[in-house]
């Protein structure tokens, strides 16, 4: 089922991107700067498995 799929992408996403938030609060700018670059990277990625090894 593909919708599932994407709701765990989003749900990892939103995690990604809170933790980053609050990362970014608390003054651990590198830290932020990784879990928003991870955040767009899983956002951005398609892991439907259409490729082959």
């Amino acid at each position: 089922m593909k919708s599932s799929k994407n709701l765990y992408r989003d749900i990892l996403t939103g995690l990604f991107f809170t933790a980053g938030v609050f990362g970014f609060m608390s003054g651990e700018f590198v830290i932020s700067t990784m879990l928003f670059g991870a955040a767009t990277i899983s956002s951005n990625l398609d892991f439907n498995g259409s490729f082959r090894a």
